[in-house]
Order: C-alpha cells, then structure tokens, then sequence
C-alpha cells in the first residue's frame, strides 16, 4: 500500500504549479479539465509521476490554516529526497525561500517550505538507511 495522490483545493493552480515543478522537475501534468464541486467551477489538474501525483483544483475560497496556530486541519506533508541541497537550490532559484529549518539530527537532513496555497511541505533527506537512526528524534 503507498499513498497515490493528495488533493488540494486552492486559489492559483497555476502558482501551485510553479512551486512544485521547481521542487519535482521530472513530474509532468498527467491531465487537466474543467468541472463543477458543488454548483461551483472549477478547473483541476493532476501533477506527478506515473505512481504519485497532486490533484489541485481552484476556485478555493478563504485563507489556509494558521500553521502557528492550533486549527484543526493539514499540518504538513514531506517528501523524501536523495538530494535535499538541489531541492533547495531549485525552490530558491525559482523564488521561494525557506520557512524553517529541520531540527539537528545526524541520521537526517529536512527543511520546510510554505507553497503558495499556503501548505507547509517538509523535504527530507535521510543520512542512514537504518530505520530505528532515521526515525530517531534526537
């Protein structure tokens, strides 16, 4: 079992589109189309690789949680790359920047970023392919 897809609702797919290009340059729009949610259009596509992808759609109203705050929703979601400096290098050159740093850990590397729609994404890099080192909290 893996997770496929993760489905986001937000303002600019096209801003959404930029960030994740930059941090995921072999993922390709796997389709696109225009749709109603509820009486409402929208337009929508699917961005990622033959096995994982992210379905944004638009039309998405107000703003995201307050991610200092303790509203109930999305904390964040990570991906995990062998290569977290190039991810950075991509994601700075196109113009965003990084929102915190990852804690200390000499079996991992991880940052966090804000993408446009304002969903905290966490890159992670792991320095040990031991599982009790990676997972370790110290």
């Amino acid at each position: 079992m893996y997770l496929e897809h993760v489905n986001l609702v937000v303002d600019d797919v096209e801003a959404m589109l930029h960030f994740y290009q930059a941090a995921f340059p072999h993922w390709y729009i796997r389709s696109k189309g225009q749709g109603t949610w509820h009486g409402k259009p929208r337009q929508w596509l699917h961005f990622g690789d033959d096995y994982h992808y992210l379905a944004l759609s638009d039309n998405g109203e107000h703003k995201n949680r307050d991610l200092t705050g303790h509203q109930v929703g999305l904390a964040h979601f990570a991906y995990v790359t062998n290569n977290i400096a190039a991810v950075i290098a991509r994601l700075e050159q196109a113009g965003y920047s990084i929102d915190k740093p990852g804690a200390e850990n000499p079996y991992r590397k991880n940052v966090y970023f804000i993408d446009p729609a304002g969903f905290e994404v966490e890159f992670v890099e792991y320095i040990s392919d031991i599982p009790a080192q990676r997972n370790n909290d110290k």
